[in-house]
């Protein structure tokens, strides 16, 4: 169960969430003392907070028991799944090979790169591409866009859209003979629209967002895939906590693997790179890994 879920205040849930705490398991080996103090609230108002989801953990246990048996799956069924999941192309053949087809679907994919070398423009693409249908090889889905740094730009993805489908065309006018109505049936306009954009501020609105996706998701089942642009933006700019930041990161991409693998659908995580120093030497590396 997540925090957002527990039948406490509404303050509570939010100091819980901007403190890191995403999930009840993240709740399991804290002390009140300790608890009360990162939420600067009274220590026996954090030892009601351990002590209701503590029993919420009971609950969930209890009730997940059996359909942890239920769910075992055969390693040749999993790779019969994985054999049989589609990719989305990145648009660049070379790339497509990296990835071992293009992004797969059930999994997490982290991008990064310097700045300018055209890690929102990829992930603007990969936002198209998933809706190519499925009579041209594509997903035919819906794309989540979560903006961190503001760096999504409208009229791009507009022309991005105008270029794959023209690309469609060109397939269609060589391989097939209904070339009219397939070029009148998908506009750009419509693609746009099938692009559910998010702009996030702050690190606590990403971490809400991130734990809200579960109900958007579950009410948008096209949806088949998420990019994150980037992923680790305001993270680098607000937090002193070193311990604490590692533990919200980690609950974040436990959470996006999650919803991976439930709804079946790829993440792509866009992220920065920095200067490590190793080994004598310097080296780029993903930023805050």
């Amino acid at each position: 169960m997540e925090i957002w879920r527990l039948p406490i205040s509404a303050s509570q849930r939010g100091k819980l969430i901007s403190a890191g705490y995403t999930s009840l398991s993240s709740l399991s080996s804290i002390s009140s003392s300790d608890l009360a103090r990162e939420l600067n609230v009274s220590e026996s108002e954090a030892m009601n907070i351990l002590k209701v989801a503590s029993h919420s953990r009971g609950s969930e246990t209890s009730n997940a028991s059996c359909s942890i048996v239920e769910g075992a799956q055969s390693a040749w069924d999993m790779l019969h799944d994985e054999e049989s999941l589609m990719h989305i192309t990145t648009s660049s053949a070379d790339l497509d090979n990296i990835l071992g087809g293009g992004i797969h679907c059930k999994e997490v994919t982290e991008i990064g790169g310097v700045p300018g070398i055209g890690k929102t423009q990829l992930g603007i693409q990969i936002a198209v591409n998933v809706q190519i249908p499925n009579d041209f090889g594509g997903l035919g889905g819906k794309a989540i866009y979560i903006d961190t740094e503001g760096s999504f730009m409208v009229e791009r993805a507009f022309q991005i859209a105008e270029a794959c489908i023209e690309d469609m065309s060109e397939y269609n006018r060589f391989l097939r003979k209904d070339f009219q109505e397939c070029k009148i049936k998908m506009q750009p306009q419509d693609i746009l629209e099938n692009i559910f954009y998010f702009r996030i501020c702050s690190y606590t609105e990403q971490i809400a967002l991130i734990n809200y996706l579960d109900k958007f998701l579950s009410e948008h089942k096209d949806v088949k895939v998420i990019v994150v642009d980037s992923v680790t933006f305001h993270f680098r700019q607000d937090f002193d906590d070193m311990a604490l930041r590692t533990r919200v990161l980690s609950g974040m991409a436990l959470k996006l693997m999650n919803l991976a693998k439930r709804f079946s659908l790829a993440v792509v995580l866009l992220n920065q790179v920095t200067t490590k120093h190793t080994e004598a030497s310097f080296q780029l590396a993903l930023a805050l890994v």
